[in-house]
C-alpha cells in the first residue's frame, strides 16, 4: 500500500484488502505527479475552475533523509513514496504503539512549512472519521513534518477504477458518502482543494474515507476563490469517472484516459452505454457545465451540501441481485408403458445370483441339532434355579434390600478425545487499534474447509513486516471445558502457537500477556496439544509467521477444531 500514485500526496495508501504496509503496486512516479498536475491546471481553465497554485517556486530540497530514521525517536521511516516540491512522503512505524503510520516532511524554512502546520492542525481537530485523521504535527529540529494514520484494509478509488466502471450501486454509495462528508468538513470551514481518485479509499466494509483535508493542498500551495465549488465539481469528476472509467477533461489523468479534443463535456451516458441515468445527470449537475444541465432543466450543484441533497432526493439505487450458479443438468428418464422411471434399453447386464446353501439332510446333522438344542434347554433351566434360589436365601432374616449408592461424581475427570463446541470467536490484535477482518471470524468453526478467516497483508516480512508479534483467533467455549488438542487447518504452511486463559478468567483476556502459553507449531494442518489437558473458557490461536500471498503475507485459517 504505498502509495506511488503522483496525483496523492497522503502516504496512507492502502490495499484492497490489507494491513499496516505498504502496496507497491500503485505505481506512479515524480515526474507524472508534475504531468498531471499540469492537466489538472488546463482542464481547470478550460471549465472554469478557480483553483490555482501560488507562484512561489520549488526552490527548497525535500530534507535528505533515509529509511530507519527517526523522529521525535519515536516515528521510523520506512518507505520513501512521494519526493516533490520540496517535500517527502513517506511510510513509517510508530514505534510506541507499534502500527504504521503516514509522515509527510518539509524543512522548517520551506515557505509553506507554516501553512502545512495550520492546515493540519485544523484538519486533526475536525475528528469525523470519515476522513484520515491526522496524528501529529510538529516543527523540531529544522523540520515540520505531519504524522497521519495508516489503512490497511482499504483500496484506493485509482486501483478501483483501473478495474473498470463501477456498478449504480456503488457509484451511488461514492457520491453519496463522499458529498456528505465534504458537507460536513465545509460546515467546519474546511476545504480540500486537491479531490482525486488518490485521495478517496474504500474501506473493506464498503465506507469510503477521504485523505489530506486540507493537508494535501497546502502542501502543494493550491488555494481557490471558492472553495465549496472547486470540491464539488472534483466530487462530479469522481462519480464521472466512476461511471464511465473516463477523465472528464481533455487531458488524461490518474490512469484515465481524458475525452476526445474539441467536443466539450458530454455527459457520462452519452460516453459509456447502459449508464444510469439519474448518476449521469447529477455528475453533470456538479461539475456545473451549464449548457448539459439546462436541457435536462436541473440547476447545478455548487456546494457539496446542495449535490448531498440532490444524492438524498434521487430513488435509492439497490444492490444488484445475487448470482446463484446454474442448476445441474437434470438427467431425462423416459416414460413407457411398463418402462416408467426405467432407462432406455442397452445390453443386458449379467449379474451374479446368490446361491442358496446346501441344506443339512444327513442323520448326522439331525443329531447334532438334537443335542445341542436339549443342552441349550438344560443350561437355562439350571440357571433359572439357581438365580430363584439365591434369591430367597438373600431375602431371609433382611428387612429391606440394600442399595448401592451412585459413585461421587464431583472429581470425576470429563472424557478426553471428545469434541468440544465452540460457542463463539473473535479476530485478536492487541497491537493495533484497528481488527483483522472480523466479519469471516465464524468461517473458523462452520465445519467447511473451503471457507476461511483471514489476516490483512503484510509486507517485506513474513513475522508480519516485523510490525507487531503476531494476531491471533479467540475462541470462547461459553464455559468452562477442558481443552486437550486443538486441530487447526491453514491455507499455506503457517506458525502459530496454542494460548489458554485462566480457569478463572470471567472474560476474555485483552492483552497477550492475559493468556499462557502452552505449545506451537507449524505447517498447514496443525495439532496443537498441551503437554496435559488444561481447563479454560477462552482458547487462543496465535499467528506468529505468515505463507507467502500475492507479493505479501497473509494467514488464513480454515478450521479450528477443539476435543477434550
Amino acid at each position: 500500500m504505498a502509495e506511488r500514485s503522483t496525483a496523492a500526496v497522503d502516504v496512507a495508501d492502502n490495499s484492497g484488502d490489507d494491513p499496516l504496509t505498504a502496496q507497491a503496486d500503485t505505481a506512479a512516479t515524480d515526474g507524472v505527479a508534475d504531468t498531471q498536475d499540469t492537466a489538472e491546471r488546463t482542464a481547470a481553465e478550460a471549465d472554469g475552475k478557480d483553483e490555482k497554485k501560488d507562484d512561489t517556486p520549488p526552490v527548497i530540497e525535500a530534507p535528505e533523509l533515509h529509511s530507519g530514521h527517526k523522529l521525535a525517536r519515536r516515528y521510523r521511516l520506512e518507505e520513501c513514496v512521494t519526493r516533490l516540491d520540496g517535500f517527502s512522503s513517506w511510510r513509517a512505524v510508530d514505534e510506541k504503539l507499534r502500527r504504521a503510520v503516514g509522515v509527510h516532511v518539509l524543512p522548517a524554512d520551506h515557505p509553506r512549512a507554516r501553512s502545512v502546520l495550520a492546515a493540519a492542525r485544523s484538519a486533526a481537530l475536525l475528528g469525523d472519521p470519515r476522513f484520515v485523521q491526522v496524528l501529529d504535527a510538529v516543527e523540531e529540529n529544522d523540520l515540520v513534518y505531519v504524522v497521519h494514520e495508516w489503512l490497511p484494509d482499504s483500496t484506493e478509488l485509482t486501483a478501483l477504477l483501473a478495474a473498470g466502471p463501477m456498478e449504480p450501486h456503488d457509484a451511488y454509495q461514492l457520491v453519496s458518502q463522499v458529498s456528505q462528508a465534504m458537507a460536513a468538513a465545509h460546515r467546519e470551514g474546511l476545504a480540500h482543494l486537491r479531490l482525486t481518485p488518490s485521495a478517496v479509499l474504500r474501506s473493506s466494509t464498503g465506507q469510503y474515507r477521504i485523505r489530506g483535508l486540507a493537508v494535501n493542498a497546502a502542501l502543494r500551495g493550491i488555494s481557490a476563490e471558492r472553495p465549496q465549488r472547486t470540491d464539488t465539481e472534483a466530487i462530479g469528476a469522481l462519480l464521472y469517472a466512476a461511471l464511465t472509467q473516463r477523465w472528464p477533461y481533455e487531458n488524461d489523468a490518474y490512469g484515465l484516459t481524458g475525452l476526445p479534443k474539441d467536443i466539450g463535456l458530454i455527459a457520462p451516458d452519452q460516453v459509456r452505454a447502459g449508464v444510469h441515468r439519474g448518476l449521469s445527470e447529477l455528475a453533470m449537475r456538479a461539475l456545473a457545465n451549464d449548457g448539459a444541465t439546462a436541457s435536462r432543466q436541473e440547476p447545478p450543484c455548487t456546494t457539496p451540501d446542495e449535490l448531498a441533497k440532490a444524492v438524498a432526493a434521487m430513488p435509492r439505487i439497490r444492490p444488484p441481485e445475487p448470482e446463484f450458479p446454474a442448476p445441474a443438468e437434470y438427467q431425462r428418464t423416459t416414460y413407457q408403458k411398463g418402462t416408467y422411471g426405467r432407462p432406455q434399453p442397452g445390453p443386458p447386464v449379467t449379474q451374479p445370483m446368490p446361491q442358496p446353501p446346501a441344506p443339512l439332510q444327513s442323520r448326522t446333522g439331525k443329531a447334532l441339532k438334537w443335542a445341542v438344542s436339549a443342552l441349550l434347554i438344560a443350561a437355562l433351566g439350571l440357571g433359572s434355579w439357581q438365580v430363584a434360589d439365591k434369591l430367597l436365601d438373600r431375602n431371609k432374616g433382611r428387612e429391606a434390600p440394600r442399595t448401592t449408592q451412585p459413585e461421587p461424581t464431583e472429581n470425576k475427570q470429563p472424557e478426553s478425545g471428545k469434541p468440544v463446541a465452540i460457542k463463539d470467536a473473535h479476530d485478536f490484535d492487541p497491537f493495533s487499534d484497528g481488527s483483522e477482518n472480523p466479519r469471516a471470524i465464524d468461517n473458523v468453526f462452520d465445519g467447511d474447509r473451503n471457507t476461511h478467516w483471514q489476516t490483512a497483508k503484510y509486507y517485506t516480512y513474513p513475522n508480519f513486516g516485523r510490525l507487531k508479534d503476531g494476531v491471533g483467533v479467540v475462541l470462547d467455549l461459553g464455559s468452562v471445558q477442558q481443552v486437550g488438542k486443538v486441530d487447526v487447518a491453514f491455507q499455506g504452511d503457517t506458525k502459530v502457537e496454542l494460548h489458554a486463559a485462566p480457569e478463572d478468567a470471567s472474560s476474555q483476556p485483552t492483552s497477550l500477556g492475559g493468556f499462557t502459553k502452552l505449545t506451537s507449531g507449524a505447517g498447514s494442518d496443525v495439532a496443537l496439544t498441551p503437554k496435559s489437558p488444561v481447563k479454560t473458557r477462552y482458547v487462543l490461536v496465535w499467528l506468529t509467521e505468515l505463507p507467502s500471498s500475492e507479493g505479501g503475507y497473509r494467514g488464513r485459517v480454515a478450521e479450528i477444531k477443539i476435543t477434550s
